[in-house]
């Protein structure tokens, strides 16, 4: 499988953590699609491809644990990396729970990132639905 063959949901809040992160994910080969809620992400038809997705914890609205909930309920394998500003022990432990992938604290590293996505969906053996 090669980069261009997945896609990355980035799901945040602020419109410069997803612009810098679809630039970064897109010079790796990447597609990438971006959201500002997870209300936005499920309004998103989503293609059948290979997927994961890039989970901030707090946002308006409902947050990434919400989300990754109401995923989980709604039978989808999609793979989490969460990334949040605040490191916060029990929010992790409570993510990775449920099945995230990876827990990663603002300011991201561009190569923590990258073999984050990486192994996310080289564990993703389905297709994401």
């Amino acid at each position: 499988m090669t980069a261009g063959d997945a896609m990355v949901f980035v799901v945040d809040d602020d419109y410069s953590i997803r612009r810098s992160l679809k630039r970064l994910l897109e010079s790796a080969g990447f597609n990438v699609e971006t959201f500002s809620s997870a209300d936005d992400f499920l309004s998103y038809r989503r293609r059948d491809v290979r997927s994961c997705l890039v989970l901030d914890v707090r946002m308006p609205g409902f947050g990434g644990l919400a989300l990754q909930r109401r995923l989980a309920d709604a039978g989808s394998e999609v793979p989490v990396i969460f990334i949040t500003a605040y490191a916060e022990e029990e929010v992790e432990a409570r993510a990775r729970r449920a099945g995230a992938r990876a827990f990663l604290t603002k300011p991201l590293d561009d190569e923590v990132i990258l073999r984050a996505v990486r192994e996310a969906l080289g564990m993703n053996q389905e297709v994401a639905r």
